[in-house]
């Protein structure tokens, strides 16, 4: 049996390309995978969970007990 690639690890994705750019909150150098735009803040993996706004629970389908 032949096993297709059905999307799993996105073997047929390049990989993807990082930009090094520099924090707008902390200064801290730091990568990105996208182009950074002028005029736009760019923050690090830890300013960022800081500037995100909290995500709201959505309530799910209700479970018999």
């Amino acid at each position: 049996m032949a096993y297709q690639n059905r999307g799993y690890g996105n073997r047929d994705r390049p990989p993807r390309e990082f930009h090094k750019t520099t924090c707008s909150d902390c200064g801290e150098e730091c990568e990105v995978p996208f182009k950074p735009t002028e005029g736009r803040p760019v923050y690090c993996r830890d300013c960022f969970q800081k500037h995100a706004p909290p995500r709201e629970r959505r309530p799910g389908p209700s479970r018999p007990r």
